[in-house]
């Protein structure tokens, strides 16, 4: 039973919210314009502003609806989180884009959220400080993404909780490889809505 229920959050997290909704506002595929990435920032590029929150909105629940159901039938929160990183995975790797997707932000901090809303929120101010001084979503995503364990650890003082979060981490910082070269080169842009 368990097992399914991880392969079900995997095709959850699978989903192609960004390229379905750049679809329905009759945007540009989200694949072959500015950062080729399917994930909200970048549908609103291909698709405008509604498009990119609504994809965040979607993103997001795919990331928290595995948590919670899977705490509801199996009361135990490392379980939880284990769905919730099947659903990071499905989003980075789908099997309906042939195993291409996102960089797993805003479905991780769906997971963050579920997980532990404390943690998470500590993290969004860290994210939103980050973004507000340089308006580059990128390194924002990566050093929010990068503070979870910590925080996580510090709240729980659970090792297992802080070391399954700590892989959720690495691998959404993982997907950033590209905007790590080019933030190291300085030539990371800065968040517009304006279409490429």
């Amino acid at each position: 039973m368990k097992a399914l229920v991880i392969v079900l959050s995997f095709l959850l997290g699978s989903i192609p919210f960004g390229v379905i909704v750049a679809r329905i506002f009759k945007g540009e595929d989200p694949r072959k314009i500015g950062s080729k990435n399917i994930g909200a920032t970048n549908v609103a590029r291909a698709a405008g502003a509604k498009a990119g929150i609504l994809t965040l909105i979607l993103d997001i629940l795919k990331g928290a609806i595995p948590v919670v159901v899977s705490y509801k039938i199996f009361p135990s929160s490392s379980f939880a989180f284990l769905c919730g990183l099947s659903a990071i995975i499905g989003h980075c790797y789908s099997p309906f884009l042939k195993f291409k997707g996102g960089k797993g932000v805003a479905t991780g901090a769906g997971v963050f959220l579920a997980f532990n809303p404390k943690a998470f929120l500590i993290a969004l101010i860290i994210f939103l400080t980050i973004f507000m001084t340089t308006r580059i979503v990128s390194l924002s995503s990566i050093l929010s993404a990068l503070s979870m364990p910590v925080l996580i650890l510090w709240i729980t003082k659970d090792t297992e909780k802080a070391f399954i979060t700590f892989l959720a981490a690495i691998l959404i910082v993982y997907r950033h490889k590209e905007n790590i070269k080019r933030l190291l080169n300085k030539e990371e842009p800065k968040f517009s809505f304006k279409r490429d």
